[in-house]
């Protein structure tokens, strides 16, 4: 079965989500049944489900996003279902109805993980696929071909390409102009034409093919183009691209990584730095005369400077805003030289989380002389400033921290730092953090 039944994967999905609400909700509710409630938590579930897209997903979708969806759906149906007592004035039994919506949100997750892994096992089986070409070759496609054959529980039979000048690799199908007739004849489904291989002419003839034929046609970016994140706008009906989209322009997504960093920073200075510092203060100050905090200019979002906390971990000296520390720095103090490489000299940083400087995860913020530099280095440095600095990041946990010596190690670090900006998820957060509270505890190598 190829592709008979997929129109059935989404409807089942809702039907078996509806089952778990109404049938539970009557469960729960046998004694104060409410019809008119029923009808009300219903409808609410499908207009949330609607905006939240919790039924708008695609067999590539990552599981990070899945849950993202899944959680902001819960959270959003909870107020909603809580609400209906307020507007009706009817009065609410809080054990009951926190147990109702613990029980129908653990059966809805545990079925659709369930119902996700079995479309996976499904395709796997030989069922539920799509069959795809390439048109192209080069380094743009060579990933998007690994994935075709490492995933094959996303259900995408790559049957080759077609170039007309890369005939050496194994799939070769033939040329460019041969592609046409090939998938008529082939009952292929997908398209993906690489860019860079193509003419503006030849990209407009395969797209009106495709259209012609019923094929979806799907184009991959050059590798080296700025475009890769693009969204399409209509202004009345004139087509404008943004470059860039990224998720924290959303506001749902702007309050929830605000209120959890307000959260979290509340948490480590009320319960950590409020016992840590008096002892970091007669430990920093035994060993060298100045101050406990060490404050120094970062550059942060959009450009903007900002006074950036950290422990004291050197003497007092002169070069410390322009000279970053290297291994076997002498300025490093033994209280320092063990702050640093189990990252406690950072904590104070929450503080700047407090005010609004920074962000628990996101991009490190750098010495402006340094940004002076990186930008001449690597094209796209500036965009890591699209979001707040954060205490941790994707780089950090990555290896990509501490000190840099060639030119390579901030280009992998703002590599990462721009995945992160542009793929953001709060389970993403959640992975950091665990990650960064991990590596604290066994200690880093290029911590000094």
């Amino acid at each position: 079965m190829k592709k008979r039944y997929s129109i059935l994967i989404v409807p089942i999905s809702i039907i078996v989500h509806l089952i778990i609400i109404n049938v539970s909700f009557y469960l729960f509710n046998s004694e104060t049944y409410n019809l008119k409630q029923q009808l009300f938590i219903t409808v609410f579930w499908l207009l949330i489900a609607y905006f939240s897209k919790l039924y708008k997903f695609n067999r590539y979708t990552k599981v990070p996003k899945i849950i993202t969806v899944l959680f902001f759906q819960f959270s959003i149906f909870t107020l909603a279902y809580l609400s209906y007592y307020a507007i009706f004035d009817v009065l609410l039994n809080a054990r009951s109805q926190a147990v109702y919506l613990a029980y129908v949100f653990f059966a809805i997750t545990v079925f659709r993980t369930i119902y996700f892994w079995g479309l996976r096992k499904y395709r796997l089986e030989g069922y539920n696929y799509r069959n795809v070409v390439v048109i192209g070759s080069g380094k743009d496609v060579e990933p998007l071909i690994k994935f075709f054959n490492k995933r094959q529980d996303f259900g995408f039979h790559y049957k080759g390409y077609f170039d007309d000048s890369n005939k050496s690799k194994t799939a070769y199908l033939g040329s460019i102009s041969e592609a046409f007739t090939y998938i008529k004849d082939n009952d292929i489904d997908e398209i993906y034409c690489s860019i860079s291989s193509l003419t503006n002419d030849k990209i407009s003839d395969f797209i009106t093919f495709a259209d012609n034929q019923v094929k979806t046609l799907k184009l991959i970016p050059d590798s080296k183009s700025l475009f890769s994140k693009m969204k399409l706008e209509y202004y009345g009906y004139v087509p404008v691209l943004s470059v860039r989209e990224l998720p924290f322009d959303k506001p749902f997504v702007k309050i929830l990584k605000r209120s959890f960093d307000l959260f979290f920073s509340l948490l480590v200075i009320i319960f950590i730095l409020s016992w840590l510092s008096p002892i970091l203060y007669f430990l920093i100050k035994r060993e060298s005369k100045g101050p406990l905090f060490f404050k120094q200019i970062r550059e942060g979002v959009k450009g903007e400077s900002f006074l950036c906390y950290k422990y004291r971990s050197m003497g007092v000296n002169r070069n410390a805003d322009i000279i970053q520390a290297t291994k076997g720095d002498l300025r490093v103090t033994k209280i320092g030289a063990f702050i640093r490489k189990t990252s406690i000299d950072e904590l104070p940083q929450f503080i700047n989380v407090l005010k609004g400087d920074m962000s628990v995860v996101g991009p490190r913020p750098h010495m402006l002389s340094q940004s002076e530099i990186f930008k001449k280095i690597v094209k796209k440095y500036m965009v890591r400033h699209f979001v707040k600095p954060g205490i941790t990041g994707l780089a950090q946990v990555k290896g990509c921290r501490g000190e840099i010596e060639t030119d390579a190690d901030i280009k992998n670090r703002v590599k990462y730092d721009i995945f992160y900006i542009e793929n953001w998820s709060f389970f993403l957060d959640v992975k950091i953090i665990l990650q960064t509270i991990k590596n604290a505890v066994k200690g880093e190598d290029k911590a000094y």
